[in-house]
């Protein structure tokens, strides 16, 4: 098992099925990769597999530059992998270690699957999301745009969380929208000391911009939430705010059991509709 240092963007967009076999090393200088969008980009590409491996961006001195007070002169930094205008993608058995930005990049793709992947950065990085999908089939911006496609058919599955600032979420823009979302179910999932475990959350407001007074026109239905365990870092471990013109439903709790340290577990809900079915700890508030 080897190690490898890279150059500040690697571009692989003729290859099939790639398999890492050690270690991908960014940089330590974070200016040299800080300035690309991308670290590994994939564009137009179709039948993609990447198999097994390290990815490390070495994310941490830039991390420390936006925290401080120089944070104006900082470089947005890179995504650690992107996929765009792409289909059939398969990414199993990846790790991907203190990326710059959003660690794996889905955008404008169809058919993907991300299988034993672990993400793994430092509590206090800035907006190094996990695994961020966006303008792909079934998944969409929601409540961003006045027009939109919705979301549907979403199964997140055999995932682990851990110290996150969210685990299972969904969110939408306080703002009218013709979206929608259904037919989305979290499977087997494992939260340990998560802040929100579980989450929908329509009045997205970010910086109170272009949204303020304003109600989602977002319909969210048919959400599943199926043997989901473990610890909350805080006492609402559950946490359902949906639109008051568009009351979610069919939300469904099955054997969701989450616990919180020295203290007591609550749920919270407003204009949410659903069923529980098995165990359901904390206290249901459908």
């Amino acid at each position: 098992m080897g190690c490898c240092l890279c150059l500040p963007r690697f571009s692989l967009d003729k290859c099939t099925k790639r398999e890492i076999d050690g270690t991908l090393v960014a940089s330590p200088d974070y200016r040299v990769l800080g300035q690309a969008n991308n670290w590994l980009g994939f564009e137009g590409v179709s039948g993609v597999t990447i198999i097994g491996g390290t990815l490390d961006a070495k994310g941490s001195a830039l991390w420390a530059c936006k925290l401080s007070t120089k944070a104006s002169n900082c470089p947005d930094g890179a995504t650690g992998l992107s996929f765009t205008n792409s289909k059939n993608i398969r990414v199993e058995g990846l790790m991907s270690l203190n990326s710059h930005m959003y660690h794996i990049v889905i955008n404008g793709c169809q058919d993907v699957l991300i299988q034993g992947v672990k993400v793994i950065a430092a509590g206090n990085s800035p907006n190094s999301d996990g695994i961020h999908v966006q303008f792909s089939k079934f998944i969409g911006s929601l409540a961003k745009d006045l027009e939109e496609e919705g979301v549907q058919n979403v199964t997140v599955k055999n995932a682990i969380f851990k110290g996150t600032q969210n685990g299972v979420r969904i969110k939408s823009w306080a703002r009218r929208s013709n979206g929608f979302v259904q037919g989305v179910q979290f499977l087997d999932v494992e939260m340990i000391d998560v802040q929100n475990p579980i989450v929908i959350d329509q009045n997205y407001c970010p910086h109170n911009l272009n949204c303020p007074a304003q109600v989602s026109g977002v319909k969210i239905s048919d959400v599943l939430y199926q043997n989901i365990r473990g610890t909350s870092a805080t006492a609402v471990a559950v946490k359902f705010t949906c639109s008051a013109a568009n009351p979610c439903s069919g939300i469904r709790l099955e054997n969701v059991n989450l616990a919180c340290r020295n203290q007591v577990v609550e749920s919270y809900c407003t204009n949410a509709i659903g069923k529980t079915f098995g165990t359901v700890q904390p206290t249901s508030c459908l």
